[in-house]
């Protein structure tokens, strides 16, 4: 889900924001914040707590490797987040619409590259468990 929640931001809801003026960019901006900030956090603590107990609980297997390169994907998510995007939208919750920043868009296109990281850690991890799980059967 954590992957699917990126995927969208990334390739569904960016080009859309992007057609909008300023003003209702930010607002829509913000308002995305608001509901992703609780929405994303309940998905992403679940993921990894998962993601690391299939890896312990996977046994010394020789494709065990892929649930620990999943972990590790899922932390580049964590890393980029908390380091990246997330001072970004505590910044952002707070600009005027009417009244932005100078620089609001050079920090959008920042957060925008970050997201995209954050965007194919994500999905990478969700491969990497798909690979692990079809490699058991």
């Amino acid at each position: 889900m954590l992957a699917g929640e990126e995927f969208v931001v990334r390739y569904g809801l960016r080009g859309a924001l992007s057609a909008l003026d300023d003003p209702s960019h930010i607002r829509m901006r913000q308002g995305l914040i608001l509901r992703l900030r609780v929405l994303v956090p309940s998905l992403f603590i679940p993921s990894l707590i998962l993601c690391i107990l299939v890896a312990v609980f996977a046994g010394g297997g020789g494709r065990v490797w892929l649930a620990w390169t999943a972990v590790a994907a899922l932390l580049v998510w964590a890393c980029v987040t908390f380091g990246g995007t997330v001072p970004i939208n505590s910044a952002a919750i707070e600009w005027d619409p009417d009244a932005p920043p100078a620089d609001w868009t050079s920090r959008v296109r920042l957060w925008e590259r970050l997201d995209t990281i954050r965007c194919w850690a994500s999905v990478i991890a969700f491969a990497l468990l798909i690979l692990f799980a079809a490699t058991r059967l």
